[in-house]
């Protein structure tokens, strides 16, 4: 579905993209032939174009509030008193929130109740932990000739199921948390921005999806 919603996007700004193009030519068509600097320019505006477009679906940054379920039981949910939402097992759904202090109803398949709560909003993103599962957040290390081993044995390291985990992944299993830069539904930054020096970023994890991650990642 997630590739379906890109495509039709991408078609969206295509057309856009043509269009701005098409009007360009008209007017500078009359003029192209006797003059080399006007093709140019009309060039690099038409790749200018082409590169926001790819950047828009690919790279930029996404910043979502979401319902997570990583359980095998489905969920109702309201939130701020709205319309009732649907999560299945081991979805995801994004919903709209407001900064500041939000509610939110859960119930279970029968639509008991299972719970009234409060949570607060200072980011632009977070993640609502409505089954209260386990999740790991992770600060990862990445640029050229990073020794990541070596930092991740230099922090704390945490205890899952009777394991050493290093790198202090922090335990989450509350209703809301917005500490972290990516969510469960992205992937770290494959991009390495700044070649003079280590960055790091943090995301959010499913217990299982860490653990994979881990030993995929890391090797001790």
């Amino acid at each position: 579905m997630i590739f379906f919603e890109e495509a039709k996007l991408m078609i969206n700004i295509n057309k856009k993209e043509l269009k701005i193009l098409l009007n360009l030519q008209k007017l500078v068509s009359p003029h192209m032939k006797n003059n080399p600097s006007l093709k140019g320019l009309l060039i690099a505006i038409a790749l200018g174009i082409f590169a926001f477009g790819v950047y828009f679906i690919y790279l930029a940054k996404r910043n979502d509030y979401l319902v997570d379920n990583p359980t095998p039981q489905t969920y109702y949910f309201k939130i701020n008193n709205g319309s009732e939402g649907i999560i299945a097992a081991g979805q995801s759904v994004k919903v709209d929130v407001k900064k500041g202090k939000n509610t939110i109803q859960v119930f279970d398949r029968n639509k008991k109740m299972l719970y009234d709560s409060a949570f607060n909003v200072e980011r632009q993103r977070g993640l609502l932990n409505i089954a209260h599962q386990d999740y790991y957040i992770n600060r990862q290390f990445y640029g050229y000739n990073v020794k990541k081993d070596s930092l991740l044995l230099a922090l704390d390291k945490v205890m899952i199921d009777g394991k050493p985990y290093y790198g202090g992944p922090k335990h989450f299993n509350k209703l809301y948390t917005e500490d972290f830069y990516y969510n469960v539904n992205e992937d770290y930054d494959k991009i390495i921005k700044n070649i003079d020096k280590v960055e790091s970023r943090t995301k959010i994890f499913r217990k299982q999806d860490y653990l994979n991650y881990y030993k995929e990642y890391y090797q001790f």
